[in-house]
C-alpha cells in the first residue's frame, strides 16, 4: 500500500472558472510525490470531450472564454495532502495581496471551510 492509498478523498463540487483557475494555481515545482499528486488531480480538473463539446471553449486573445449557459459542474476528488497544497497556494497569494475575484470561491471552498 502506497502513501496514495492512505489519502481521504475529499469529494468537491466545482464549476468551469474554479476548474480553470485552480489549474493555474497548482504548484508547477516540488518533490517527487507533490508533482505525483498535482498531476493527478490535473489530469481530474481537465475537461473531457463531451464537456468541451457543450462547453464551446474559444481563445480570445490571452482570455478563454465558453458558453455560460452551459450548466457545468464537475465533483472531484482531492486527496488531504493537494487539499493542504491548495490551501497554501490560496493563503500565500492573500498574503500577497494577489488575490483576484475569480479566486474567491476557491478562497472559500478550501481556506475558510477548514477555518470553520
Amino acid at each position: 500500500m502506497g502513501e496514495e492509498d492512505n489519502v481521504v478523498q475529499l469529494g468537491t463540487e466545482l464549476t468551469v472558472l474554479e476548474r480553470l483557475v485552480l489549474l493555474s494555481i497548482l504548484p508547477k515545482e516540488g518533490n517527487f510525490v507533490t508533482l505525483k499528486l498535482v498531476r493527478k488531480l490535473r489530469e481530474n480538473l481537465s475537461f473531457d470531450e463531451a464537456e468541451i463539446k457543450e462547453l464551446n471553449f474559444a481563445q480570445d486573445g490571452d482570455q478563454v472564454k465558453w458558453n455560460e449557459k452551459a450548466n457545468v459542474t464537475k465533483r472531484v476528488n482531492i486527496g488531504e495532502k493537494m487539499n493542504d497544497l491548495i490551501q497554501e497556494a490560496l493563503k500565500k497569494l492573500d498574503d500577497e495581496k494577489k488575490l483576484r475575484e475569480d479566486h474567491f470561491s476557491l478562497y472559500e471552498k478550501f481556506v475558510e471551510k477548514k477555518q470553520d
